[in-house]
Formats: C-alpha cells, sequence, structure tokens
C-alpha cells in the first residue's frame, strides 16, 4: 500500500513514496497502518528507534544540567531545604503528568500531540475550539522553549568568559550573538544533517549519563561538605514574602521548571519505529532517569555550596558556576561548566526538532498562517524545512528585544511553563472525562492487518457486528475533518482505579502549577520584578480566540485527514470469544 500524501505534494512537499522507500523498518507498515486511521499519511521518515528517541527525550529534559541553570529560583524562594524536598516532590507529581501524556501518546502517537487529543476526547461542540487554543499553547510554548534554551546557553558562555577573565564587561548584545550561534547550529543539524540526528542522541545520552558521573564525583571529592541539617532544614525568603510557606511555594516553580518538556518524543512521534509503544515507554524512563540524576546533582549541589552569599552575588550570573569555582578552582569549573554549555547546546537542536515538528503538524491542519509553506517537507530528506527556519527564526527575532531590555525579553518569553502546563491540562482534563464516564474501549492485542480500512462508506446494516466508520465531516477546498467517534486504548496504559486516581491528581497539578507560575519572584512587585507570564499567556489565548471567531473562513477546523487515507477507518475484524 502506498502511503504518500497528496496535501504533502500539493504543497510542495514529499512525492509519492513505498513503505520501504521511506525506511525497511519491521513496524513501519503498522506504523503507517495507525497512522492512516489518525488520517494521516507517511510522509516523514520514522529514523529513532526506542534508544534513540530515548537518547532524544533525556537531552532535551536535561534535568540536573536544568536544575543548576535555574538553581536561583527555588535557592532564593525556600532555599536549601526547598530543593532538597521541592525537587522530589516536583519529580513524582511531574510523573503523574507525563504519564497521561504517555497514554493518550499511546492512543494516538501523532506530532500533533495534545491538540490532536484534545480534538478526539473532547465533547463535540468544544473540540474544534479546544484543540485550535491547545495548538497555538503548545506551538508557541516550545518555540518559547526554544528562545530561553538558546539565550541561556549564550548567557553560560558569558559566564564562562567572566570566571576566566575577571575584566571582561558583559553586554546584552555579546549574549543575543552568541544565542543566535547556537541557533545556526540548530538550524545546520536539523535540516542539513537531520538523518544522522538518531545517531548524534545517541552520542549525547553517553555524553549527558557520564557527565553527570563525572562532575558529581569531582565535585563531591574536591569541596567541602555542609551537614545535612543546612540542606534539608535550612529555609531562605529572599523574596521578602509574609511566611515561610508562601516562599515555599512560589519557589517550587524553580523545580518544576526542570521537567518541562518531557513530551518532546511525542512530537517526534511519526518518526519513531512502534511509536505506540516506543513513546510512552520514552517518556517514563526519561523522567525516572533524570529525576533520578537530577535529584543527586541538587544535592551534591547543596552539600558543597560554601559561602551562600558569593553563591547568591555569582559576578558571573550562574550560582552553580561559583559553586563549581569555590569547589575545584578556575580550571575544575571551567570544564564542567563546558560540558553543561555543551548538554545544553544539544537540548537546543532537539527543541527546535521538536517545535518544528509540533509548528508543521499544526500547520498541516490549516492551524497557523502560512500553512501551506509551513507544512511542506523536503522532497530528499524528508524534514519539514520551512518549519525549521520558521522556529528558529522567531527566536533570533526575539533576541532583539533582549539587546534593548533583558527584562522585557524575560516577559516575552515567560510562557514556557505556563504555555504547556496549560497544553498538558486540557487533554488530562478530557482524558479524564472520558476515562470516568467509560467511553475508551480497551485495547486489542491482535489485529488483523489485511482488515479492510476502506471506511469513509454507509456501514454495513446488515450486520449488527460491523464496526461503525470513523466520522468524516466535509470542509471547504474537499477537505476532511478526522472525527473518531470509537477511541481505544493504546498498548501502553495504566489500568483500573490506579489510573483514573492518577489521571485526576495529574489535573490537579497541572492547575497548581498555573496558579503559582504566575506569581512574581518577590515583594515589593514592581515593574521590574513583575511576573509577566500571566499577561503573555493570557494575550496568545486571546489572540487565538479572535483568530478563530474571526477566522473561520480560513482557518482551523479540527485534524485533517489526508486524500490517501481519506476513505481509511478503523475497521476492524470481529472479537473471537
Amino acid at each position: 500500500m502506498n502511503v504518500s500524501s497528496k496535501t504533502a505534494d500539493d504543497a510542495g512537499g514529499a512525492p509519492e513514496t513505498t513503505f520501504n522507500e521511506i525506511h525497511g523498518s519491521t513496524y513501519l507498515e503498522r506504523d503507517s497502518h495507525g497512522l492512516a486511521r489518525l488520517g494521516k499519511s507517511q510522509v516523514l521518515k520514522r529514523r529513532f528507534g526506542f534508544l534513540s528517541i530515548f537518547g532524544f527525550s533525556c537531552c532535551i529534559l536535561a534535568t540536573w544540567e536544568t536544575a543548576l541553570t535555574l538553581f536561583t529560583e527555588a535557592f532564593e524562594n525556600g532555599g536549601p531545604a526547598a530543593l532538597a524536598w521541592g525537587f522530589p516532590i516536583a519529580w513524582m507529581c511531574s510523573l503523574s503528568v507525563y504519564l497521561c501524556l504517555a497514554e493518550m501518546a499511546s492512543i494516538a502517537p501523532i506530532s500533533g500531540g495534545q491538540y490532536f487529543w484534545v480534538a478526539i476526547l473532547a465533547p463535540r461542540k468544544y473540540k474544534r475550539f479546544c484543540g485550535y487554543l491547545t495548538g497555538w499553547l503548545t506551538s508557541l510554548a516550545w518555540i518559547a522553549t526554544l528562545a530561553v534554551g538558546s539565550i541561556f546557553t549564550g548567557t553560560m558562555i558569558q559566564g564562562l568568559i567572566i570566571l576566566n577573565y575577571p575584566d571582561y564587561e558583559p553586554k546584552n548584545y555579546h549574549g543575543a550573538f552568541l544565542a543566535w550561534s547556537v541557533i545556526a547550529v540548530s538550524i545546520f543539524v536539523n535540516t542539513v544533517i537531520a538523518g544522522l540526528l538518531p545517531v548524534l542522541e545517541g552520542i549525547i545520552l553517553m555524553i549527558h549519563v557520564l557527565g553527570f558521573i563525572a562532575i558529581l564525583i569531582t565535585l563531591v571529592y574536591l569541596s567541602p561538605h555542609g551537614t545535612a541539617s543546612d540542606v534539608f532544614f535550612r529555609p531562605l525568603n529572599e523574596g521578602n514574602w509574609p511566611t515561610q510557606g508562601l516562599s515555599y511555594c512560589v519557589g517550587f516553580i524553580g523545580n518544576v521548571a526542570t521537567f518541562v518538556g518531557a513530551d518532546a518524543a511525542v512530537h517526534m512521534a511519526e518518526e519513531i519505529e512502534n511509536a505506540a509503544l516506543n513513546v510512552p515507554r520514552a517518556i517514563f524512563t526519561t523522567v525516572m532517569l533524570n529525576g533520578s540524576t537530577g535529584w543527586a546533582m541538587v544535592l551534591a549541589v547543596l552539600f558543597c555550596l560554601g559561602d551562600i552569599n558569593s553563591v547568591i552575588d555569582s559576578p558571573t550570573g550562574f550560582p552553580f558556576i561559583q559553586v563549581f569555582y569555590n569547589g575545584t578552582g578556575r580550571a575544575g569549573a571551567t570544564v564542567m561548566t563546558t560540558i553543561i554549555i555543551v548538554i545544553i547546546w544539544c537540548a537546543v537542536i532537539g527543541f527546535a526538532a521538536t517545535a518544528s515538528r509540533m509548528t508543521w503538524s499544526f500547520a498541516r491542519d490549516h492551524g497557523l498562517p502560512f500553512h501551506r509553506y509551513i507544512r511542506k517537507v523536503h522532497k530528499r530528506t524528508r524534514v519539514p524545512i520551512v518549519a525549521v527556519v520558521v522556529v528558529n527564526l522567531i527566536p533570533c527575532l526575539l533576541h532583539l528585544i533582549y539587546i534593548g531590555s533583558s527584562t522585557a525579553y524575560n516577559d516575552v518569553i515567560s510562557m514556557s511553563v505556563s504555555g504547556l502546563y496549560a497544553s498538558y491540562l486540557l487533554p488530562c482534563s478530557f482524558l479524564l472525562w472520558r476515562r470516568v464516564t467509560g467511553q475508551i474501549k480497551p485495547h486489542r492485542k491482535t489485529e488483523d492487518a489485511g482488515a479492510e480500512l476502506a471506511a469513509g462508506r454507509t456501514r454495513d446494516t446488515t450486520n449488527p457486528n460491523t464496526p461503525e466508520p470513523m466520522m468524516v465531516e466535509e470542509s471547504g477546498e474537499s477537505d476532511i475533518v478526522l472525527e473518531e467517534k470509537t477511541l481505544e486504548w493504546g498498548p501502553w496504559r495504566i489500568p483500573g482505579l490506579l489510573g483514573t486516581i492518577n489521571n485526576a491528581f495529574a489535573c490537579v497539578y497541572c492547575v497548581w502549577v498555573l496558579f503559582w507560575d504566575f506569581w512574581p519572584p518577590g515583594t515589593p512587585v514592581t515593574a521590574e520584578n513583575m511576573n509577566y507570564s500571566v499577561l503573555v499567556t493570557g494575550a496568545v489565548i486571546m489572540f487565538a480566540v479572535a483568530r478563530y471567531v474571526l477566522g473561520k473562513g480560513v482557518g482551523y477546523r479540527g485534524p485533517l485527514v489526508d486524500y490517501e487515507v481519506k476513505g481509511f477507518a478503523t475497521q476492524r475484524p470481529e472479537r473471537r470469544s
């Protein structure tokens, strides 16, 4: 069966291609079959196996590295105790959310991720609007994450220069230029040598693990050690909040931010072999490995903290660099910081890949302006080149704001946490509704590969056992909007009551994170220290609502069915007792 997409061809995408021409995978036919049931043709190349997508996810999450770079937020609001106890709490709570995402990825392993799940899980009257809103939140949140990662890498390089050349005077435009160089490498890897990305991710995984071991042993062995009471029971309230409990809650978001982005594997799903199993497995193992290494690194840094005032007031701008310097000297701090910069730089490459696949998928369903161009796929590399360029170009433009004002820049990109957690909350909530009302059928372990998939036809009413076909709705330009009437669990899920409890907790936790993410870092609140993420996130929501309401004729109608698979439906064989 040929699975190329006519819509992709019409938009300048990939030509018609057989399964074996796309990739010689043993899982390919099953993967393409499942993708066709979701209304999409196989136009991207399935490059990733489990190990390579595991490396990809680990590098993007980069928890122990991110815990160091975001050390200040939880440290100043809560102190060592907030980090020592708050980190494992954030780890387990984040795991709950990502387990729900893993379940939905097993149901529908597709690059669109959250917005597609909302479109198939939400009640009929809400699915289009909620799906559209989720698509915008997810797309812009990942682009904001790419902007954060690139500027962090650039400013860390500046911090390393300050460490070795104390007379250097850092300027904002220096950081912006360095961030642009980071993005330039990202574009090169994601376009010119995109075929090598799985191999690179395997190498990066080794650096991620070996770098952790090297830094942990060096830091613990050479640095002076504090006491357990200094680590586990010493609070700080540098934000001058009325109570220590309030300070803990505000600082808790610093721990949460170290786990943002574990849904990256979801958006690469159409390039992963056996995606219905490998994506959930990658999410689970990534969170477990990164959580354990992250907590170990946090405890190591807290025990080796030394002079707290020198750490908080570090001229490098990054307290962890000062901790390295206090414990190991300039040479040791330089080497250890360089390792972290390399890993974060590689994470930026993954951010760009993830953001481009999400943006490409949303454009494929007419969710974005200029979707006819953004959804194009390169004929040779089978990479959405235009989407890669777009998601990298936007942070470059945002860096111009950073040159003028780092405060204004931080306000603009502040939706990386709130945008992603809002995109997690919506599908998790609708999954809980479907789960509680029993609207998701059990997974069938075996499936007749030769079963006819040519639904879109009238149901055979003479046979009561014939499954109902996938419902489709005609829209303008002969597009077909997918509406899957019957849902079925994927091969990976949390069964029974435990799954329901976890799902409900995940929804509550998402609301908790969104509430505290909008709080400023300290008092008194001024224009300089105000947290504008609520304004930015609200502006994105209002823009999406306005475009949805005013642009009905040209905008998003729901997940679209590719022309070649428009006659397909989930036509399954009858159960056998």
